[in-house]
């Protein structure tokens, strides 16, 4: 497929034109050193690991999203949400995605499997980074250390072609 950008120069498409397609949620809960993970069974990013999260309904704000999200995915409601990252996906198929990342400090229920998901709590310094997708390994732990990042991606199906961070 051809585009008007370089797939492996990040700084060739205009990210302040840049129009997502769709946007979305991801909601990292971290309690005493750990993180609540999913191993995803559905939808994109089906067989890999990621935190609870998904599709911005309408009239949601991306907060709601992931609150919403985390309840159907883990059947738990997360508290004390911050908001610590904000990505953007260009696919080389023209699907564009913006992700709005949170950090709960707590929630209320039972972590329990759903149709699209089987949670699992890990370690902070155990993370699976080889059974996620690739920019997690770049931008999550920025996020660990409290730090706001911005990145930008592109992708060929689960392939990471280039990314910039901006923190």
């Amino acid at each position: 497929m051809s585009s008007s950008y370089n797939e492996n120069d990040i700084n060739s498409l205009n990210w302040e034109e840049w129009i997502p397609t769709e946007e979305a949620t991801l909601c990292f809960i971290r309690k005493e050193g750990r993180l609540l993970l999913i191993n995803k069974k559905t939808g994109m990013g089906a067989g890999l690991v990621n935190a609870p999260g998904g599709r911005i309904e309408k009239g949601e704000t991306p907060k709601e999203g992931a609150i919403r999200e985390t309840e159907e995915e883990v059947l738990v409601t997360p508290t004390g949400l911050e908001k610590r990252a904000e990505l953007f996906f260009q696919f080389t198929d023209g699907y564009k995605l913006k992700a709005h990342v949170f950090e709960a400090g707590d929630y209320s229920g039972e972590p329990g499997s759903t149709r699209e998901a089987d949670p699992f709590w890990v370690d902070e310094e155990k993370i699976p980074y080889d059974r996620m997708w690739k920019d997690d390994r770049f931008w999550i732990p920025f996020m660990l250390q409290g730090i706001f990042v911005k990145g930008y991606f592109i992708f060929r199906d689960e392939e990471m072609l280039a990314f910039r961070l901006e923190g």
